[in-house]
């Protein structure tokens, strides 16, 4: 466990990520991130682990939906029909990022993060995570976090991210 003496990032959110790269290390993986409502946060927090490069590839950060389309060849008609704020634009952008690189297994976040930007179908909190393996599978989950706070919502997408990852690698 790493000890921190600075507050960029909590003890629980360092130690889940620390956990990823040992599980990626552990089963010889890369990952890739693509990440628009967290905004970089998963790719900062497991760039923090000492030994990192050996399990982290590189990460996307597609912020606007011309960019998820542009960057990680998310098709137009996804974001048009569904949103980008859906499990078919999360498993696109999980699908675009392996595509769009050498690594083994992509982790892909998209949501609201709020304040603004709910609706009753898509409310503050909403998250949509998947999960890509290539040449295999895509996992898909769904979070509506309750805490409605933008750095909260953040935070606990990140978190999901890489729980989902080591439940993946150690299943």
């Amino acid at each position: 466990m790493i000890i921190r003496d600075d507050l960029m990032f909590s003890t629980q959110l360092i130690n889940v990520a620390e956990r990823s790269i040992k599980a990626l290390i552990y089963h010889k993986c890369k990952l890739v991130t693509a990440e628009s409502c967290t905004g970089g946060l998963i790719a900062a927090v497991l760039t923090e682990i000492p030994g990192s490069s050996a399990a982290f590839d590189r990460g996307f950060v597609t912020y606007s939906n011309q960019s998820k389309i542009d960057n990680l060849d998310v098709p137009e008609c996804i974001v048009k029909r569904y949103g980008a704020v859906s499990h078919e634009a999360a498993i696109a952008m999980a699908k675009g990022a392996i595509n769009s690189s050498t690594s083994d297994i992509s982790v892909a976040v998209t949501g609201i993060a709020g304040p603004a930007g709910g609706t009753t179908e898509k409310p503050v909190g909403l998250v949509h995570i998947a999960l890509a393996r290539r040449n295999s599978y895509n996992i898909h989950e769904r979070f509506e976090f309750e805490n409605t706070c933008r750095s909260s919502v953040r935070r606990d997408a990140a978190m999901a991210a890489l729980n989902l990852i080591i439940k993946v690698l150690n299943a």
